[in-house]
């Protein structure tokens, strides 16, 4: 087929400005986006029709010239209504209305178009069959969870993040060849946000949704990014990078300035009082917890501090689940429970919030207080016209969910929320309602906060621009005041698991990753642990991942504790006053009230990508991570407690609860191992399980065994063994009375001439307890701070343990002779 141009062949529209195309009025005489220098931001619908290795596009010093540009690769391709990445068919049966808009040598955007204009599509992409994937979808409006298949048909609704496996071989469990990966990342283009959906037929579908009535379009051709790799977390990683230069619209999680609460323990109230919490039980929970050698060193006040009423609840009338949704706010500052009033009942109260945090810094050695509040101030939002809000001009509203929230699975507070109606922030107005408030809390020396209830903007976009813009508007000013009131990037984000919300994190640093720690209910505590990991691997490109506070005196306390240690996010807990399990917080908290985190975000190994370790009935799951000196690795046994929500349960594998799942754990399963392992290293590995107390050696590729019942888990930490002075291969295992034991050491070198056959190995780190360190020669002897420390050596296992006392807690230098 012979094609001849014109200078204007398509016939298109010079003015646009997006690859949706908005009744609002748009921006003249711009035909090129500010992030794509691959196509101007119009319909080229004959994309499928040209050469392959080749694209047109326009000349960006006049807009009425075409030129021919060569492109090194020809994938991704769609051709044949076959789309192909790197040689391989991952979707079959494409439309003739779906295009391809390649974008680097290995990635693409795939969009579609519409003979009519509206709010919301679908759009086919086509059929998606006989390979393993997981998906990343919304359960629920506030939050993900993942779920795995091998076709089309299993891919959910709401679905943020799709991975699928690409093997060559026809058995996709055992196929010998190393698999490569492809993702799918639906985006936001312009004022529209895409989320992939599979249907009955195999066929992998688009979403596409503006939340408002009034902003309609015919098309988007940047709806969905696709990339290729051979490696998992690099795909992950480079395709967020490159979504970051696109877009401009959030930031990567390596770019962001990190809270200090990451690097201490903390305790939360919510669970320990829920609405209920007051002065003198925060007083309680802080001195139980220093007093057990456990010292909190962040605070979270949650929610009951603030000015609220709730004309839902009403005094001697039974309470009315879900009712707690209708509360708004009075104004920004604290309640009569934090603050001195006329009323002789409140005698015991503190003269104001300054008061209260100045007192319990001081007692407690706090360094940092952060309180809570909604996005829209509290969850019934303001209250409208009062004396203290009208000045933001709140306009009671009533939220509608989307289609593909309502196929999912119900919430309450969201259901209740569109009963009783939301005290709605003029968007106008919202900078200066963040602006008060958070200046507010500085004057009393609060430092941070969490911020929930935060996808609730997609619900009420209509007649306001659509949940993209609102989105992009507030999450704007909520960064801006927390830039211009905090000093230490001080947010919490939560309830906000949207793509609205996370491809507009420019600064916000931390994002809880899961459904709330549910304490009262054994089914979920297998569930969170998995979601966060699977969530992980795409929010942790963008955020820390938050795994949640839970109670360190529980059935599934440890599971949740290894969990922390592995996860590379803020530890803290919930526990009422007194209520403590000193034993587990000991191994996760230092004297000082320090944590050792890993480095990363804890993810599944790569062989669990595409497992379901909650309801196949026969895999663990792996989570690992890195210090700065050694890998780690989790190993959990979810099955047999609970199912995921929105699936059909009656193919689950039960598993009973005192069954054993086994399982094959290797040094490979930590990725990035050569960031630890370094020139000097053997290519084995030191091994110490924290359950067995004992260390083995391992060659890097090798496996061994792993047996677990229901909540157990285990914890592995992995250290490379290196040669030092020609004859000593040595390997740090750390404090191994910690879950994460290597993240107790922050380097190891040798001090002496290297060519000679005797020195010492300098060990820098933190922390107090028993130090442990793989060595195939015997130490002639050991000092810490320069005194010389009793030592003890293994024949057998060639372990070497030193005790380190509290009082080098803060930080310690060891020298081990030989």
């Amino acid at each position: 087929m012979s094609h001849t141009f014109s200078t204007n062949p398509l016939n298109v529209n010079m003015n646009m400005v997006s690859m949706t195309t908005l009744t609002r009025p748009q921006k003249p005489n711009s035909c090129f986006s500010s992030s794509s220098t691959f196509l101007p931001h119009c319909n080229i619908q004959t994309l499928r029709f040209l050469p392959h290795r080749s694209l047109l596009r326009l000349n960006k010093n006049n807009c009425y010239k075409w030129k021919h540009s060569m492109f090194i690769s020809t994938k991704p391709l769609l051709k044949d209504g076959t789309l192909s990445v790197n040689g391989q068919e991952a979707i079959t049966g494409v439309p003739d209305n779906v295009f391809l808009t390649p974008l680097s040598d290995s990635s693409a955007f795939l969009g579609a178009t519409s003979s009519q204009s509206s709010s919301r599509h679908v759009f086919k992409l086509g059929v998606i069959q006989g390979v393993r994937l997981l998906s990343l979808f919304r359960f629920k409006v506030w939050w993900m969870i993942p779920r795995v298949g091998n076709s089309g048909s299993d891919i959910p609704i709401e679905t943020q993040m799709l991975l699928l496996e690409a093997r060559k071989g026809p058995d996709l469990d055992k196929s010998n060849d190393s698999p490569s990966y492809i993702i799918f990342l639906p985006l936001l283009d312009g004022e529209f946000r895409s989320s992939l959906q599979g249907n009955s037929s195999n066929e992998l579908e688009f979403c596409l949704e503006s939340g408002d009535p009034a902003i309609v379009t015919s098309e988007s051709m940047r709806a969905v990014f696709v990339n290729y790799g051979n490696h998992p977390f690099d795909l992950m990683k480079e395709s967020m990078k490159i979504l970051e230069e696109q877009t401009g619209t959030f930031s990567v999680r390596e770019t962001k300035q990190m809270p200090g609460i990451l690097d201490v323990f903390g305790w939360c109230t919510w669970d320990a009082f829920y609405q209920e919490v007051n002065p003198q039980g925060i007083k309680d929970g802080l001195k139980s917890l220093s007093e057990g050698g456990t010292p909190a060193k962040f605070l979270i006040i949650d929610d009951g501090w603030q000015d609220t009423t709730n004309e839902f609840q009403k005094e001697g009338e039974p309470f009315i689940d879900g009712s707690q949704f209708g509360g708004r706010l009075v104004s920004v500052e604290e309640n009569s429970k934090f603050r001195k009033t006329s009323n002789e009942s409140q005698a015991d109260a503190p003269n104001d919030l300054k008061h209260f945090v100045a007192d319990i810094k001081r007692n407690f050695g706090l360094k940092y207080v952060y309180v809570w509040h909604a996005l829209l101030g509290y969850w019934g939002g303001l209250v409208p016209n009062a004396r203290d809000t009208k000045k933001y001009n709140p306009k009671l509203t009533y939220p509608l969910q989307s289609p593909g929230n309502l196929a999912n699975m119900r919430d309450l507070a969201m259901d209740c929320m569109e009963k009783y109606g939301v005290g709605a922030i003029d968007p106008a107005r919202i900078s200066q309602f963040y602006d008060d408030l958070h200046s507010y809390l500085v004057s009393q020396d609060v430092d941070g906060v969490k911020v929930d209830v935060q996808n609730i903007l997609e619900t009420i976009a209509t007649d306001l621009g659509g949940r993209v813009s609102l989105t992009r508007h507030f999450q704007e000013a909520l960064e801006k005041s927390i830039a211009s009131n905090f000093q230490d990037n001080s947010i919490i984000c939560c309830m906000g698991l949207s793509t609205d919300s996370i491809y507009h994190s420019k600064r916000s640093a931390i994002t809880r990753a899961s459904d709330d720690y549910y304490p009262k209910n054994p089914a979920t505590q297998t569930l969170h642990i998995a979601a966060v990991a699977f969530n992980s691997i795409f929010l942790g490109e963008v955020v820390v991942p938050d795994w949640d506070m839970f109670y360190s005196l529980h059935d599934a306390a440890e599971f949740h504790a290894i969990a922390r240690a592995v996860g590379g996010c803020p530890v803290y807990v919930s526990d009422k006053p007194g209520e403590h399990d000193h034993k587990i917080l000991k191994r996760l908290v230092l004297p000082d009230g320090s944590v050792l985190r890993a480095k990363y975000p804890g993810r599944p190994s790569r062989d669990c990508l595409f497992i379901d370790p909650v309801m196949d009935g026969k895999s663990l799951l792996k989570i690992w991570n890195l210090n700065k000196c050694t890998g780690v690795i989790g190993v959990f046994n979810c099955q047999g407690a609970g199912s995921w929500p929105c699936m059909d349960n009656t193919n689950q594998n039960h598993v009973s609860n005192s069954a054993e799942v086994s399982g094959q754990v290797s040094p490979a399963d930590v990725e990035y191992f050569e960031e630890v392992s370094g020139k000097l290293w053997t290519g084995d590995c030191a091994i110490y399980s924290f359950n067995k107390g004992s260390v083995s050696r391992l060659p890097k590729e090798e496996k061994f065994g792993v047996g677990l019942r229901t909540l157990e888990c285990d914890v592995f930490t992995v250290s490379p063994i290196k040669v030092y002075y020609q004859r000593i291969e040595f390997a740090p295992i750390g404090l191994m009375n910690m879950y994460n034991s290597g993240g107790a050491i922050e380097s190891v070198e040798q001090c002496g001439d290297p060519s000679s056959y005797n020195g010492s190995i300098h060990i820098k780190g933190r922390g107090a307890g028993c130090f442990g360190g793989y060595s195939s020669v015997k130490p002639k002897g050991c000092s810490i701070n320069g005194e010389e420390e009793e030592m003890k050596y293994g024949e057998e296992d060639k372990l070497v343990t030193v005790t380190i006392d509290a009082s080098n807690n803060s930080g310690w230098d060891m020298d081990i002779w030989y």
